[in-house]
């Protein structure tokens, strides 16, 4: 059964704090602009001030040592900071804000900053000249921003700008409703995804990367269970250029250092030949136009060829030409993917399912994202289930034949009236499940009617190769019943015997309103 938020709001990353204020006074100036274009002129303008205040820190501290030169660039990029010219810093642009070029000068902010420092060539937004935005509303904005500090090194450590983008993407999602999901993945999703696959090592591929939520949870799982950042490398690719921008900018307010690819995944592969170790992925539920005409004979369709209208299991047969020899992959799909045997459908999932290569699956709540309200559930695919590694480098037990079905779709709190988030215990339960059954979990594996059941694919073909969990793991054992069963029937009788009387307390009181009415003839028909 679903939970409000009541007394629960820590459990969720809807208690944020200043972010929603800060949130609410820049939505306050966006006026009549649609989300979808406002989005970019904010976290342009906080990409900007986090990277100035990070150079202006570090300015003064250079002014301080006698043999440093705080205007020569090469300072800054020797501790991984963004160069920052005059014409770009922050101070120059706050003192300006309310002068009617405003717009060219964060224009030329912008460029300047692309041209000095060329890993972030093309990716930050020059359009705050155009005459469609208000400039008066811009000078606000750059006056609301200039009150929150983003990039010192105090700021740095909180992520506090992390928090701020963060909240923001999801914000924008929510107000764009489904033209925003392109780019947005609820962080409850990711963290169930990245906690179930403990990325420690190795190469994190998404194929439809959006703003990055995957590898940013990829690190931060890291950095949580005491790893290095470096011991992962990142691969990325987005067809969107503007969200490939917001992941450029996402990666780089956090300094995580990523191979990020523009391109169609399906038409233009930008890493044919890699073989990631994890693929985490949120591709676009039940996506018609991807050209699949084109593709038919693919050397990716090793299970069959995707059908041209949908191309759900297009992706999963991409992720799985990607994945290295003891890879795992994680990604979200339409329920329909479950169970669907249209148009060769059911037959790829067939293959796959008689590869041994789906490891678990997890069905999700209803109301997660932000873009879609149909269901969807969690993939997980290993390569190779006789062998392999988990969490800290445990060996993993020989699992062959073997499918983990996962039913949780009574988790979750509503965080508004459309909203719903999983909580930190709920994430902690479906992963902590799922590593106990493959054996690098914190406990022993057991079965639990109406959550979790582990199948074989013998189980798995007597039901037509459906993937369904609710399908596997049965119903949950209603509550104990201690009342012995001579007084609970006596009960029973005694409480209908009481209903009977009282509706025919009212029969009679029925009858005798209608003969004072002058209907009693009607008691005769």
């Amino acid at each position: 059964m679903a939970r409000t938020t009541e007394g629960r709001r820590n459990d969720t990353a809807a208690n944020l704090g200043f972010e929603a204020k800060l949130w609410q006074a820049a939505d306050a100036l966006r006026g009549s602009m649609d989300a979808a274009e406002y989005k970019h002129v904010v976290l342009g303008l906080i990409f900007l001030k986090y990277i100035s205040d990070a150079f202006e820190e570090y300015h003064s501290q250079l002014e301080r040592e006698p043999y440093a030169d705080p205007e020569d660039p090469d300072e800054y990029r020797a501790v991984n900071i963004f160069w920052v010219p005059p014409e770009a810093r922050w101070s120059y642009l706050k003192a300006n804000a309310r002068q009617p070029t405003i717009g060219k000068l964060v224009d030329d902010a912008m460029i300047a900053i692309e041209r000095d420092n060329p890993s972030l060539k093309g990716v930050l937004p020059k359009d705050y000249a155009r005459p469609a935005l208000d400039k008066r509303r811009l000078g606000q904005l750059i006056d609301l921003i200039t009150n929150i500090d983003l990039g010192d090194e105090e700021n740095r450590s909180k992520d506090i700008l992390g928090r701020v983008y963060e909240y923001f993407l999801s914000q924008f999602a929510s107000a764009e409703g489904k033209k925003g999901g392109e780019f947005y993945t609820p962080r409850c999703v990711v963290r169930v995804l990245v906690e179930m696959l403990a990325p420690y090592r190795g190469r994190v591929y998404d194929p439809c990367c959006g703003s990055g939520g995957m590898f940013v949870q990829s690190e931060r799982f890291i950095e949580a269970h005491g790893g290095r950042i470096g011991d992962i490398s990142i691969y990325g690719q987005e067809s969107n250029y503007t969200t490939w921008q917001l992941c450029k900018m996402n990666l780089a307010i956090r300094g995580i250092d990523g191979q990020i690819a523009h391109g169609d995944t399906f038409h233009n592969d930008r890493f044919p030949d890699l073989r990631a170790d994890y693929i985490l992925a949120n591709p676009p539920f039940n996506m018609k136009d991807w050209g699949g005409e084109l593709l038919r004979d693919d050397r990716r369709w090793k299970f069959g060829t995707p059908p041209v209208g949908n191309a759900n299991f297009a992706w999963v047969q991409h992720m799985i030409y990607h994945l290295a020899p003891t890879g795992f992959a994680g990604f979200v799909l339409a329920n329909g993917s479950m169970s669907s045997n249209q148009a060769g459908e059911g037959e790829i999932r067939r293959n796959i399912v008689e590869a041994d290569l789906v490891d678990c699956m997890v069905a999700l709540p209803d109301k997660l994202f932000y873009t879609v309200q149909i269901p969807a559930c969690l993939w997980f695919i290993a390569r190779d289930k006789k062998r392999g590694r988990g969490m800290e480098g445990k060996p993993l037990r020989d699992r062959s034949g073997e499918v983990l079905f996962i039913d949780a779709r009574q988790m979750g709190v509503m965080v508004d009236r459309t909203h719903r988030e999983l909580t930190e215990e709920e994430i902690r339960k479906i992963a902590d499940t799922y590593h106990n059954w493959r054996g690098d979990g914190p406990g022993e594996y057991q079965d639990v009617p109406g959550f979790c059941k582990a199948a074989t694919l013998e189980e798995i073909r007597r039901h037509g190769y459906v993937l369904t969990p609710g399908r596997y793991v049965g119903v949950p054992p209603s509550e104990e019943d201690d009342e012995p069963f001579e007084e609970k029937m006596a009960r029973l009788v005694a409480e209908l015997r009481e209903q009977m009387a009282e509706a025919e307390k009212l029969d009679k009181a029925i009858w005798r309103n209608l003969e004072e009415l002058g209907y009693g003839r009607f008691r005769e028909l």
